[in-house]
């Protein structure tokens, strides 16, 4: 089962997906925290820009 899975990655088929860590400060504490979120490549420019 585990050559199909990386055979399937390796071959272009999937999304490059990228994790994506942005500080941002907290309302209720006024302390900086940390956002994870796992994207599409394409689309972290717009996700860093908001």
């Amino acid at each position: 089962m585990a050559k199909k899975v990386v055979a399937t990655l390796q071959s272009g088929q999937s999304k490059k997906m990228t994790k994506v860590v942005k500080m941002v400060k907290s309302s209720k504490s006024e302390a900086y925290v940390f956002e994870e979120k796992v994207m599409n490549a394409d689309e972290v420019d717009a996700y860093l820009k908001k």
